[in-house]
């Protein structure tokens, strides 16, 4: 029997654990086995710089989740150039019609996903043969929680994107079934409790600047709080798996709000290099809960610690200072920009809008989908000259040299979330996020379900949060909110875009999983509805 494509890459990985960015550093491991590895605390450390490894890869090729998530959504549109396949539109429009060919979208996804699975999977399960001794610095209750939530957060991109998967808790080579999605969200629940549980209690201040970018008991009390809403809406159920409650997740999010340290950045457009230049907060700063790192060490020799997926929503290939070029993916729409009052910070320091910055683009022939607006809030920069500041920086080119963190969680989430779960100070919460977009122009607004998710669209666009959040409001809430008719430049020509609400119906708001990997399992994985 064949084995499934997943463990392909499983001897792989226990064999070569490569380096991370930051505090990951580390010499790569080559000839370690596993009958002569796990044994030290240091061996548990080189394996866990080996699982950040495993979560900063898993976009590197594929359709990245922030991109993927913004275009399933009301967001943005595919782009991509206007000579380009069809790919991006048939994951935009739920349509596996619009590029037949393109049934492997997310194969190098799933692949890199269950590799990064394996590493965490190797770790947790070899905690009691590792030699801790006293252990007075509490490492293996660490070590354990870090590995712990790293595989909560990989099993909860996969679960939501593909809906029934595979769940491994431990390395097999057995040709598995799809699991019920209701056994994934009790391991994830399961894994994150531990974490919040486990973690030592640390402000943001008093984190060594040397291990940011690490988990934290925060971390995992704010990403328990975001799968609890993401299944209890989607599936509408009243806990989380069995596991947590609605007054426990809000428990752990009002843990992170008093204790934790962070806060929010005074001026929203800080978040993000390309909308602040000279003032930008930095990576790790008070707000960022949780990120994943990337640097510029990139290459084509087996090194991607690189952003190598933020080039996509890049204008198509043309750079006008400060913003850099890119392949023209995710095209913003209008119904976004339109979505944000006159007098909120958060449109331009999230959008490039063309027309109103006096943009002189100039390529509309090569853009597909074209709107007039881009992603701002992950745009490649470049220097007055045009010169890639990636590559400035020492990036092998601006495509895989890209070194900006993808800021997974922030505070602003933590609030808004808290907010919704019916915290004593929703109000506060809420006023707090639209305090900061408005400034001057503040006016408070009730704390209704409604008006959160507004406040959540408007405040994490282009994040890759908003269609989940519409998910979770129930299929047809989101398939009603996407689905669109209007007109766009293809190559410079006017024409119709349509999404229909019945193929995210259909589809259930999944993505189709790789037929590479079906077949490879002998066809023991079956093909979601609608692909």
């Amino acid at each position: 029997m064949k084995k499934f494509s997943v463990y392909l890459l499983m001897f792989i990985a226990a064999a070569t654990i490569s380096a991370c960015s930051d505090f990951l550093d580390s010499e790569p491991v080559t000839v370690a086995t596993e009958s002569n590895f796990y044994k030290t605390p240091k061996d548990a450390y080189t394996a866990l710089v080996g699982c950040y490894d495993g979560l900063q890869t898993v976009w590197a090729e594929g359709v990245s989740l922030p991109v993927g998530s913004e275009i399933f959504s009301d967001n943005s549109f595919g782009g991509t150039g206007a000579s380009d396949q069809f790919g991006y539109q048939m994951i935009d429009e739920f349509d596996k019609l619009r590029s037949p060919a393109d049934q492997n979208m997310f194969n190098l996804n799933w692949i890199a996903y269950y590799k990064a699975i394996y590493r965490c999977n190797m770790l947790i399960g070899k905690m009691d043969q590792i030699e801790w001794g006293t252990d007075p610095d509490g490492l293996r209750a660490t070590y354990e929680s870090e590995a712990r939530f790293l595989r909560a957060y990989l099993y909860f991109d996969m679960v939501r994107l593909w809906g029934s998967i595979p769940l491994l808790t431990a390395p097999s080579e057995e040709n598995l079934q799809q699991a019920d999605p209701t056994e994934v969200y009790k391991v994830i629940a399961e894994d994150l409790k531990f974490a919040a549980d486990n973690m030592e209690t640390v402000t943001y201040a008093a984190q060594p600047a040397a291990e940011r970018g690490r988990v934290t008991k925060w971390a995992a009390e704010a990403l328990l709080a975001r799968v609890y809403l993401y299944y209890t809406g989607y599936y509408g159920q009243n806990d989380l798996a069995g596991v947590v409650s609605k007054a426990e997740a809000l428990a752990y999010l009002e843990d992170l709000i008093t204790n934790s340290g962070h806060a929010l950045v005074s001026d929203f457009a800080n978040l993000w290099p390309a909308a602040s230049l000279l003032n930008y907060a930095g990576e790790d700063n008070i707000e960022t809960v949780f990120a994943i790192k990337y640097t510029y060490t990139s290459d084509y020799s087996g090194n991607t610690d690189g952003n190598h997926w933020m080039v996509m929503t890049g204008m198509r290939e043309q750079f006008i200072y400060p913003y850099g070029n890119g392949w023209g993916g995710a095209t913003v729409t209008k119904s976004l920009w339109d979505a944000y009052d006159e007098n909120d910070t958060r449109r331009f320091a999230t959008i490039i809008s063309i027309a109103d910055e006096e943009l002189d683009f100039t390529n509309q022939e090569g853009q597909r989908e074209y709107t007039g607006y881009y992603n701002k809030k992950y745009s490649p920069m470049v220097d007055e000259d045009g010169n890639s500041i990636a590559v400035e920086k020492g990036g092998f080119n601006f495509m895989i040299g890209q070194y900006q963190d993808y800021t997974s969680i922030r505070y602003a989430d933590v609030l808004l979330m808290a907010a919704e779960l019916g915290s004593a100070n929703a109000q506060t919460y809420f006023d707090d996020v639209r305090r900061r977009a408005y400034k001057d122009n503040f006016t408070p607004l009730a704390v209704t379900q409604t008006n959160i998710m507004n406040e959540r669209r408007l405040e994490f666009a282009g994040e890759g949060i908003r269609y989940w959040d519409l998910l979770r409001q129930g299929v047809d809430v989101a398939a009603n909110a996407i689905a669109t008719s209007v007109s766009v430049l293809n190559g410079g020509v006017a024409a119709d875009k349509k999404i229909l609400a019945a193929n995210i119906q259909l589809t259930k708001g999944l993505q189709q999983i790789p037929y590479t990997q079906i077949t490879l399992s002998n066809n023991v994985l079956k093909q979601n509805e609608g692909w």
